[in-house]
């Protein structure tokens, strides 16, 4: 589950500064849910004034002639000619992580395709680049580029003029999403929760589509703007908690899930307090008969949601089979009698 709490912060996400940083609340059934502007290195910190406007970028001016800048990409035209002098046209493209926020700074992808002619054919990957703010060099003519930060990310067409030099901004609407879990009040061990973050958008099975699957706690996700459902599981098993979130543009968004669980492990006797027997066949299932998991061995062990459960053992003598019922928070052990 997840509660909601707020707390006014400005400051940078991945090297970004936020214009207005107001805290508000997020939606989520349960559980602390905040949204935060923060800095490159992911830091929050509360300031006294809003930074100086300078997130507003100012397209240059038209450059004639063949001068580039030293991080200019040259494309070849179709004949293998450069672009050069008057013919062809300089593009600086320039991503923001809001309307009026400064420049990203790293981080970003930019992909440049040429532009589809017949709309059932993929687009032309033309070039990839990686710099915060390149300038390239093209054809007159229309392109489509497109912008990612981290799972953020925008595409559209952009126009190409006769020795004309010029900016085009992308904005991403992007902000940052950091789930941090809990079992019993306290983190638990490395590596034993991940979650998927699914967008609002539908298949054509009507189910959520699925943005980032195995995600780790505690790690800053960008995303484009929007409502998202956080499914975290902890363990192999049933242990599931479900959240939705909203990520807003410029803030770090921050949901705290909390598991309830138990740890339990199985084993096959003769007797009570018995050794276990080995190569012993296990499959737990709901009162229902839904089947929970599976596994093989003398002394599995497993994290189930709170519940009641039966469990049947196959080995070479035969089946067994008993229910039991686990409370958030236990450590059990369910002895199986050959009997």
């Amino acid at each position: 589950m997840a509660t909601p709490n707020s707390t006014p912060l400005t400051k940078l996400l991945a090297s970004a500064f936020v214009a207005v940083a107001t805290a508000i609340v997020l939606l989520a059934p349960s559980g602390p849910v905040r949204a935060q502007a923060m800095d490159q290195d992911g830091n929050a910190q509360l300031r006294g004034a809003f930074p100086p406007d300078t997130g507003r970028f100012t397209p240059s001016e038209p450059v004639p002639g063949p001068t580039l800048p030293a991080n200019t990409t040259v494309v070849p035209r179709a004949g293998g000619a450069e672009v050069t002098g008057s013919t062809g046209g300089q593009v600086q493209l320039v991503a923001l992580l809001t309307v009026d926020g400064q420049r990203i700074d790293q981080g970003l992808v930019w992909r440049i395709y040429a532009a589809k002619r017949d709309p059932r054919e993929p687009a032309h990957l033309l070039m990839t680049k990686r710099e915060a703010s390149p300038t390239i060099a093209l054809e007159p003519g229309e392109y489509l580029v497109n912008a990612a930060f981290g799972r953020a990310d925008i595409t559209r067409k952009i126009v190409v003029n006769p020795g004309a030099a010029t900016s085009e901004k992308f904005v991403l609407n992007a902000g940052g999403l950091r789930v941090k879990a809990l079992v019993d009040g306290i983190e638990p061990p490395a590596n034993s929760v991940a979650y998927d973050i699914l967008s609002s958008e539908r298949d054509q099975s009507d189910n959520r589509v699925r943005v980032l699957a195995g995600a780790k706690p505690n790690v800053i996700n960008r995303l484009n703007a929007g409502i998202y459902r956080i499914v975290s599981r902890y363990g192999g098993g049933n242990a599931k908690v479900e959240a939705d979130v909203t990520v807003e543009a410029g803030k770090l968004t921050e949901a705290t899930i909390t598991h309830s669980a138990a740890r339990v492990t199985f084993k096959l006797v003769t007797r009570v307090g018995g050794e276990a027997l080995p190569d012993t066949q296990w499959t737990v299932q709901t009162p229902e008969g839904q089947v929970v998991m599976q596994s093989v061995g003398a002394l599995p062990t497993h994290i189930l949601a709170p519940g009641t459960y039966s469990v049947t053992a196959k080995s070479a003598t035969g089946v067994f089979k008993r229910d039991f019922t686990l409370a958030n928070g236990d450590v059990a052990q369910v002895e199986v009698l050959m009997q």
